[in-house]
């Protein structure tokens, strides 16, 4: 279920006080966490409202209001929105949130409405379908996508001149031998085993993945896609639409660097890699 998490606003933070250098460590650390449980998609903090409008809805007229409000209990200062198993799972992450304000603070946690919601309303379902198609192109939108090359063999080779003729950057590298979960027997080809998995690189802006792959025998022949969408529900779609009349190579599953990371060789030939953002939930 996705929820909003909800920062109440404050005396304090309504005049404009910023909080100590503790507690945006307090809050940067609280932050780090949620990601890697794989459960925080965005938060941000806002300004007081003295920096805000409102806009007053009545008939026809619209009527613009600048702060600020004085209806403190009734104003936010920030939020996240976190993807969750259960209500009760958001309410043991917000206990564990630094107090984000100077005085006595309050959370409160909402949940978002499903289009399953209006089933009452929408009982054939014809208004859901347009928003459907509207998330999902909204999902598309946020996606991003990224070059995944294989060298067979290689990789160290073709980063080292990269790096010498292009001023490429390595990002991160992870051998074989280095893998936190062990390689399937037989899976990799003779002398393999401190050849590289995992690597990300960039070149200017562009940021570019690239492995070894698990053997040397297949010639340098094209690269695969690596997509990577923000919800489970996008992944799963989009995978398996990729799949029809293709093929699966890995399933979607749990990895220890995502929550959720599948690839397949789509009708036309194309690799394609789908993931999460982030690490799986410890």
């Amino acid at each position: 279920m996705k929820v909003m998490v909800i920062v109440k606003a404050t005396a304090s933070s309504e005049a404009g006080e910023l909080p100590s250098r503790e507690l945006l460590e307090a809050m940067g650390s609280f932050n780090e966490a949620l990601v890697k449980a794989g459960i925080m998609t965005s938060g941000d903090g806002l300004k007081p409202s003295s920096e805000g409008f409102r806009v007053r809805f009545n008939g026809a007229d619209r009527s613009v209001t600048k702060g600020p409000f004085v209806e403190t209990n009734e104003l936010i200062a920030g939020y996240w929105i976190w993807q969750v198993e259960s209500m009760e799972e958001a309410l043991e992450w917000v206990k564990k949130c630094p107090n984000p304000m100077l005085e006595v603070s309050d959370i409160e946690v909402r949940p978002f409405y499903d289009m399953d919601d209006f089933a009452e309303v929408d009982t054939s379902g014809e208004v859901g379908e347009p928003e459907t198609v509207l998330r999902n192109t909204i999902a598309m939108q946020q996606s991003t996508i990224q070059s995944y090359l294989f060298f067979s063999g290689r990789c160290e080779e073709a980063l080292n001149f990269y790096q010498q003729h292009l001023n490429a950057k390595v990002e991160m590298l992870m051998r074989f031998s280095e893998s936190p979960e062990p390689v399937p027997e037989g899976m990799l080809a003779e002398g393999f085993d401190n050849k590289i998995m995992h690597a990300e690189f960039s070149v200017g802006p562009n940021r570019i993945l690239a492995s070894d792959g698990c053997g040397d025998s297949s010639p340098m022949a094209g690269f695969s896609l690596a997509l990577t969408v923000q919800e489970k529900a996008d992944a799963s779609r989009i995978f398996e639409a990729l799949a029809q009349g293709g093929k699966v190579d890995m399933p979607l599953a749990e990895t220890f660097w995502s929550p959720l990371f599948g690839s397949l060789t789509d009708q036309f030939g194309v690799g394609w890699m789908i993931m999460l953002p982030g690490e799986p939930a410890q």
